[in-house]
């Protein structure tokens, strides 16, 4: 929503006949609900719209700066919602909400390039454009219509059916085919540098499994070389140690000698001989613990020189760590990673493997998931003639009590299947509005068939038909909110919580070729807009400014000479409230501030309410 628009010396853009004055300052307070912008013809309120497009991200011109300023500002601050699409663009741009708020800023300079701000920051003016696009619809001969674009109208579509569940099934089975698509494309048109990197994966994974590694068997082979190697010196070094902690198992008979064991047992042997227990028993069972650890000991180094590697085969041995090392070489430096590189490069080459078989396997999957995605987009394109036939009869509804007796709205969905390039991102389905603004006037697309207020009057039908289908009481009569004093609460949520109700709409020239009972019950039908939504319109008919919550005055005032403000003619914004307001109705109703035309004025006023 629109909290609040700044507006600094901003001029007119030169007109044929009309002389417009410059805004040297205005601050405007919107609130939720309805606004009206009004004053005499030429007084510049369409430069309300300059600000606006302005902080949209429009083209700036340096012609907008009004005399003898050095610069033109304008700057719109939007209350957002947490998690809304504009507060996730804010973010990403570097610079989110505040409290809320976004504050969109633009400076043109005299001389210069202009500048775009986004809560005090510079950003590329793209990011004006896109936070615009979800905060500000303008509705008027001045913009290209959003909803002129097939896309756009795709999208209201889409969003008038709310079946999100349909939509989402399709997007999901149209991802899973166009994944398949790229793989296949890619084993197809492989070119020779990705066969041949298939061809060195499958040499290398052959040569790997040749080899067979086991892991950590390289170093297992190279210790047992070692024993090989150094066979006798291990025999020999082997003995003299069994030797000197055991004759017996040295092979030396009683007289040849005595080992260490030997000398333990003749200890213990004469520590128990004292037979007096204490610190002799003690010392007894110490060395004999002792004497069972040699023994442990000597069991070990006799299993060596058993294990004779005479037989082992020390060829064998060398052969196979030579293959092993090429193997590290390559792909190490452990086995470990040798093992990891075989596995990764067996999922690599399957991806590569761009055989007959292969293909053919998954040009099957590829057909499994285009029937699924045709059986989800006939879903959605059904979803989507229900919605369009209802929201044709509803706007065509609208536009009838919008003094367009005999116009009327359909929007055809034609069906791609069964023929060539029958599915894209978003479906099977060709979508148009076709608009036909008068009785016997042929169906044109819509923004080539009609004038600027007409096409105003369209949009304000096609937004009415979208708030009562979000489940907003937006276009139902009675239970008034003015009657009752009740507000619209403009925090964005609507109904349905689809965000859409936190846009501001603005339209412009809405009642061109409007008048009398057509003219209330065009208030009368933005007033009910405005419940869902943020309405602000710019209008010179008070039984469409009558219906509003607030209004604001555009008029010339003669300005005075001062600090970098030149004198002369300027353009004044002023809210009108009380009997400001009546007599600014009374003005609009005949030109006078008359006592019949303030009390016309008050009885418009007091029913204009829903």
């Amino acid at each position: 929503m629109l909290e609040e628009l700044e507006i600094r010396n901003l001029g007119p853009i030169h007109h044929a006949v009309l002389d417009f004055a410059p805004i040297r300052h205005a601050l405007l307070d919107f609130a939720p609900g309805m606004t009206a912008i009004t004053g005499e013809t030429g007084a510049g309120k369409s430069m309300l719209l300059n600000a606006i497009r302005l902080i949209s991200g429009a083209s700036a011109d340096a012609g907008r700066i009004s005399a003898g300023a050095d610069e033109t500002r304008a700057q719109g601050i939007f209350a957002v919602l947490d998690g809304s699409k504009a507060a996730s663009i804010a973010d990403e741009a570097g610079s989110g909400p505040q409290d809320g708020e976004l504050f969109l800023t633009r400076c043109v300079p005299a001389k210069g390039r202009s500048r775009a701000m986004l809560n005090g920051h510079s950003v590329p003016r793209g990011v004006l454009t896109e936070l615009a696009g979800e905060l500000v619809t303008i509705h008027g001969q001045a913009d290209q219509l959003r909803i002129a674009s097939p896309t756009r109208q795709r999208e209201f579509l889409d969003a008038y059916a709310g079946d999100s569940a349909t939509l989402e099934a399709y997007r999901t089975a149209w991802r899973e085919l166009k994944a398949m698509d790229e793989k296949l494309a890619k084993l197809q048109g492989q070119e020779a540098e990705a066969r041949q990197r298939a061809d060195y994966l499958k040499d290398a994974i052959a040569r790997i499994d040749r080899v067979a590694p086991v892991s950590g068997e390289d170093e297992e082979l190279k210790a047992k070389r070692d024993r090989i190697e150094n066979a006798a010196a291990i025999a020999q070094g082997v003995g003299g140690a069994v030797a000197a902690l055991d004759s017996a198992q040295a092979g030396y008979d009683d007289d040849g000698g005595s080992g260490v064991s030997q000398l333990l047992d003749r200890a213990v042997q004469s520590l128990r001989g004292i037979r007096m227990g204490g610190v002799f028993e003690e010392s007894a069972d110490r060395l004999e613990s002792i004497g069972d650890e040699i023994a442990d000991v000597v069991l070990s180094l006799t299993r060596q020189i058993d294990e004779s590697e005479d037989g082992a085969d020390l060829d064998a041995i060398n052969e196979r760590i030579h293959d092993l090392d090429e193997l590290l070489r390559r792909w190490g430096p452990t086995l470990d990673d040798v093992l990891a590189w075989r596995e990764q490069a067996g999922m690599e080459l399957e991806d590569l493997d761009a055989s007959p078989e292969k293909i053919d396997e998954l040009g099957k999957r590829r057909a499994a998931l285009l029937a699924t995605a045709v059986k989800a987009a006939e879903a959605l394109h059904g979803a989507r003639v229900r919605a369009a036939k209802a929201l044709g009869r509803k706007v065509s509804a609208e536009l009838e009590d919008l003094a367009m007796a005999g116009a009327g709205l359909e929007v055809r969905v034609v069906s791609r299947l069964g023929g060539p390039d029958a599915l894209d991102a978003h479906g099977g389905d060709d979508i148009s509005f076709l608009f036909t603004p008068f009785p016997g006037s042929p169906q044109l697309p819509m923004g080539k068939s009609a004038s600027g207020g007409e096409l105003s009057r369209l949009m304000l039908a096609l937004e009415l038909a979208a708030a009562e289908r979000r489940g907003t009481d937006a276009p139902q009569e009675g239970g008034g909110n003015k009657a009752s004093g009740e507000k619209n609460t403009g925090d964005g949520t609507g109904a349905s919580g689809d965000g859409r109700s936190g846009m501001t709409f603005i339209f412009d020239e809405v009642d061109a070729g409007v008048g009398g009972k057509a003219a209330v019950e065009l208030g009368k039908r933005l007033a009910m807009l405005a419940r869902s939504a943020q309405v602000i319109v710019v209008t010179h008919l008070a039984q469409v400014a009558s219906w509003a919550d607030a209004q604001f005055v555009v008029s010339k005032a003669a300005g005075n000479a001062g600090e970098s403000r030149p004198a002369g003619v300027s353009t004044s914004v002023s809210r009108a409230d009380g009997d400001d307001r009546v007599r600014e109705i009374a003005r609009m109703l005949s030109g006078s501030e008359s006592e019949t035309s303030l009390d016309h004025a008050r009885e418009l006023l007091a029913e204009s309410k829903l």
